[in-house]
């Protein structure tokens, strides 16, 4: 791809790039850069994924390390009680031997309170075996449950090099492409993904898909909203949460946890979890998701307006909603009613700066 890429390209806004395997137009070109876009965000979010099973592990195995200690501490009490009664009987000083003989005496009353003085010995001594073979068993049971947790941790970490791996694979092939680039190629390119977003931005405003009365976000909304907008022009990095770096759900979930809602980490599990609301209905602070596999998202400003970290060489912006393939939107906070006298955050100068208009509805790689 590089090869082909490699010269320049042909003037005018449909020309063609000349190589060894033949030419490819500056939309084909577009697209193959797009694509190693998406590929690397989705795998991006795996890794994501992956990274906070790992983090429900660790929590996990801890826990279970701190009740096996307890556990064993236990069953070490249990023993040393157990060992002393052993001893006891075995030296003839233990409570019941002397009891049992004592129950010949001619007394029967004598007789009957030193049989309960057996009973009671009798229930310690039971008491202390079962204690004694719970310990065990709940020891036992919680080192092998360790283990388990340990062994799935290991295939975890595993998996997690796994998908690093593949992360920085699809960032090296985008590196590779644009390196390869002269300056008037990338900005034919530009000038090719702004008009795909331009025509598919006033495509989506047309259809009346967003309502035209502006809406005021829930109290944690705003809040989650002027995170946001705050974080404009820091650069994106994958598996980025902050505080100087994001990528797109890194900054949505950061979002809302300085808001005081915990969200899931991942754009998947955002969107797998979290409420659905229509297009129609969207209000600042509600997180836009794109494509089929729901591998991208962004916080809605407003007017058709979203913030995102866009795409990995790009900053923390604000762009078009319909930069990107609409899947649809949630809202972290269904219930909660919208604020009074709402004015939107002000935005820094060159907000819609950042190197990128989305990856472009037209021609957006298929998932």
């Amino acid at each position: 791809m590089a090869a082909v890429a490699g010269v320049l390209l042909a003037p005018g806004p449909v020309g063609a790039v000349p190589g060894p395997g033949g030419e490819k137009s500056v939309g084909e070109l577009l697209t193959d850069l797009q694509t190693l876009y998406r590929q690397a965000e989705e795998a991006s979010e795996t890794y994501n994924a992956t990274a906070e099973q790992l983090k429900e592990r660790r929590k996990e195995s801890e826990a279970l390390a701190q009740k096996l200690a307890t556990a064993r501490g236990s069953l070490h009490s249990s023993k040393i009680a157990a060992g002393r009664l052993a001893r006891e009987q075995y030296q003839g000083r233990s409570e019941i031997s002397p009891y049992v003989r004592l129950l010949l005496a001619r007394d029967p009353q004598h007789a009957l309170d030193q049989g309960r003085v057996i009973l009671r010995a009798a229930k310690k001594q039971e008491a202390t075996v079962d204690r004694l073979v719970g310990d065990e068993k709940k020891a036992d049971g919680l080192a092998t449950k360790a283990r388990a947790g340990l062994d799935r941790q290991l295939q975890l970490a595993a998996k997690q090099k796994k998908e690093r791996d593949a992360v920085q694979k699809r960032l090296k092939d985008v590196e590779e492409l644009l390196a390869s680039l002269t300056s008037a190629q990338l900005a034919q390119l530009s000038r090719l993904e702004d008009a795909g977003t331009a025509d598919a931005q006033r495509s989506f405003m047309a259809s009346g898909a967003l309502s035209s009365a502006g809406r005021s976000p829930s109290k944690a909304g705003e809040a989650a909203l002027a995170y946001a907008v705050r974080q404009i022009g820091k650069p994106y990095v994958w598996g980025a949460e902050g505080p100087k770096a994001f990528d797109c759900s890194g900054l949505t979930s950061q979002a809302w946890a300085h808001a005081g809602q915990r969200i899931p980490r991942t754009s998947q599990e955002q969107w797998a979890t979290l409420p659905r609301v229509p297009l129609s209905e969207l209000r600042p602070g509600d997180l836009v998701l794109y494509f089929p596999k729901a591998t991208h998202v962004a916080m809605y400003l407003g007017d058709g307006m979203v913030v995102q970290a866009p795409r990995p060489g790009a900053r923390v912006k604000v762009s078009p909603i319909a930069a990107n393939p609409l899947l649809g939107a949630v809202r972290p906070d269904p219930s909660a009613g919208a604020v009074s006298g709402y004015r939107a955050p002000r935005l820094p100068a060159g907000a819609e700066d950042g190197g990128d208009a989305g990856y472009g509805a037209a021609g957006a790689p298929q998932q």
